[in-house]
């Protein structure tokens, strides 16, 4: 293998010019600096990347941290923090699964992170974070210099959704909710109950775990208390797609019998039928956005200025037999 030395020997310099030339700085003359790069090219040289990240203390490689692979739900998210890493000189590494997060999170071996995995305790990510690894959140609010907390402004879809519901004379609404301990459930949640609140409304809530089993259980509970609700908001899409099927087993449908909306909308909320109503996020553009505060923070030394992700409620119900009145 060809070392710096062997290019210096060739050239006739020293191993520290040879540095110069390959890195572009220092005080050596253009001519010399061509020289040496002419030989390094003549010798097939090339500089050993984890050398020099090493003396860097750079590693070029961003670590993402995710609860699992499974889904359209993070298959957007990393392909928006895919897309905007191609166009930059960092690698990624993704990891599904705490205890290989927490090895590399520890050793450092990234040059910062993108979490996404509740399971990664808060108290680590403070320990951790620091001006040289700085760590960027996407499922939780951290109030920390070297944390960023990039985040969808899921209040503002809740209250969108009441009041969908509300200004159509709808009065007796469900929810059904996600993790109790996901941050994206615990806003949805308390703003949706407590806009109700406002309006003289209490709103049930039904236990549920983001998954269409979890929807399915929770319509199955509902439907057969014989107490139908008009309206049922759900924490997720995939929560609400079971919802549907246990509607359509009881000879329901949405949104005749009952309005239904979820929230994220997934690519399949497109093709039901009937079609679902929901809360439209832009994943891609999440994932791109966490990505971007990262790089900036690295290579600028400052996180950018970023508001909540937008969110807009989505309507795709084309009938309604029902006709509600308000109390």
């Amino acid at each position: 293998m060809v070392t710096i030395r062997d290019v210096a020997k060739r050239a006739g310099v020293s191993v520290t010019a040879v540095s110069y030339a390959l890195n572009n700085t220092g005080t050596i003359s253009e001519e010399t600096r061509q020289h040496i790069l002419k030989v390094a090219e003549e010798l097939n040289y090339h500089p050993n990347a984890f050398a020099r990240n090493l003396k860097r203390r750079r590693s070029l490689i961003i670590g993402v941290f995710i609860s699992e692979f499974a889904g359209l739900f993070y298959e957007d998210i990393l392909d928006g923090i895919h897309k905007v890493v191609l166009n930059t000189d960092y690698e990624l590494i993704v990891c599904p699964g705490t205890r290989t997060a927490c090895r590399v999170l520890t050793q450092r071996q990234v040059d910062g992170a993108i979490v996404f995995d509740i399971r990664v305790q808060t108290k680590i990510l403070l320990r951790l974070a620091s001006e040289r690894f700085p760590i960027v959140v996407m499922d939780r609010q951290i109030a920390a210099p070297f944390i960023k907390s990039v985040l969808i402004d899921n209040s503002r879809g809740a209250r969108q959704v009441f009041h969908h519901f509300y200004e159509q004379g709808v009065r007796r609404i469900a929810f059904i909710e996600g993790p109790r301990d996901a941050f994206d459930n615990i806003e949805r949640k308390s703003t949706f109950l407590q806009e109700g609140e406002k309006y003289g409304l209490q709103i049930p809530s039904f236990e549920g775990s983001f998954t269409e089993i979890s929807g399915y259980e929770a319509a199955q509970k509902i439907i057969r208390s014989g107490d139908l609700p008009e309206a049922i908001f759900c924490a997720n899409d995939q929560m609400a797609l079971g919802v549907l099927r246990a509607m359509e087993e009881h000879g329901l449908r949405a949104p005749d019998d009952i309005l239904l909306v979820g929230f994220d909308d997934i690519i399949l909320t497109h093709y039901t039928r009937p079609t679902l109503s929901t809360v439209h996020v832009s994943r891609i553009l999440w994932g791109a956005t966490a990505v971007q505060q990262l790089i900036h923070v690295l290579t600028e030394g400052k996180w950018l200025e970023v508001d909540r992700l937008p969110v807009e409620l989505i309507v795709r119900e084309s009938s309604r037999k029902n006709s509600f009145s308000s109390p």
